[in-house]
């Protein structure tokens, strides 16, 4: 006795059916990432519909616009941070070893 043979009816049926499946779930993928990409080109319009607008609105100050206070602040801040960063840097961390038993044991020059 085969368990399935190529003469069986039912073979021929699972493998259409089987095939059928797989071709299918194929096209309902194509049709789900069809939908995302429409969704995601009209959030994309949008946001570039937006970005335009408020570039449009909003003008942006260059440096030849700037009143001289703001280019005094600008200088000052820029003077402060770099006159903070030198200060930081020359900071020296001296560490004073303390004799101790378990010190002793893990340096013997102490």
């Amino acid at each position: 006795m085969q368990f399935l043979s190529i003469s069986d009816p039912q073979i021929w049926l699972l493998a259409g059916i089987s095939v059928l499946v797989v071709f299918s779930i194929l096209v309902i993928l194509v049709l789900i990432l069809g939908i995302f990409t429409a969704i995601a080109k009209k959030t994309t319009e949008k946001a570039k519909a937006v970005k335009s607008t408020i570039e449009t609105s909003l003008e942006a100050k260059t440096f030849e616009k700037a009143s001289e206070e703001d280019k005094a602040a600008v200088a000052m801040a820029l003077y402060l941070y770099f006159n903070e960063k030198d200060n930081r840097e020359n900071r020296v961390l001296t560490i004073v070893p303390y004799p101790s038993a378990w010190g002793a044991q893990l340096n013997p020059r102490l």
